[in-house]
């Protein structure tokens, strides 16, 4: 699914707020989406939400029926806290969501053999507020040779 601004997800395609855990892929460059939402599709989450500008070309995983792509210039003045805000706001109280940059990772514990749905039953279950995640950020050694900063 595809919504051309904030805005009209908010109106007409928010429900996958509600389907969570929910990632929110706040794409800044072309670098690294793919492996990005591939990731992420392979963790377990239920719904994905790219914000990207249009004119960043978009990986075939933007097709998969659990991604939704928002137009958005994630690089114009306030467009994080406005996008992460406006999401939480429309998301029901208890959804679990994760937002993060194209070439983050998210890795918490046991995610090797535990889908990220069963690490949030588990903090559910245990009547917890939160758990000890990370979110990897890889870069190249050497820019120079990487200008991307992925080797």
């Amino acid at each position: 699914m595809r919504h051309d601004s904030l805005r009209a997800f908010l109106a007409k395609g928010a429900g996958v707020l509600e389907k969570g855990p929910v990632a929110l892929v706040l794409v800044e460059d072309a670098v690294e989406i793919a492996s990005t939402l591939r990731h992420h599709l392979d963790s377990g989450f239920r719904a994905i939400v790219v914000f990207a500008h249009p004119a960043i070309p978009l990986p075939a995983e933007v097709q998969d029926p659990r991604v939704t792509v928002v137009a958005q210039d994630m690089l114009s003045d306030g467009a994080f806290p406005g996008v992460v805000n406006a999401c939480i706001a429309a998301a029901p109280q208890g959804t679990w969501m994760v937002y993060l940059y194209n070439a983050e990772y998210l890795f918490y514990p046991f995610c090797e053999h535990r889908s990220v749905g069963e690490m949030c039953q588990f903090v559910q279950e245990e009547r917890r507020d939160s758990i000890l995640t990370y979110v990897v950020d890889l870069y190249a050694g050497d820019l120079e040779r990487h200008p991307t900063a992925v080797s």
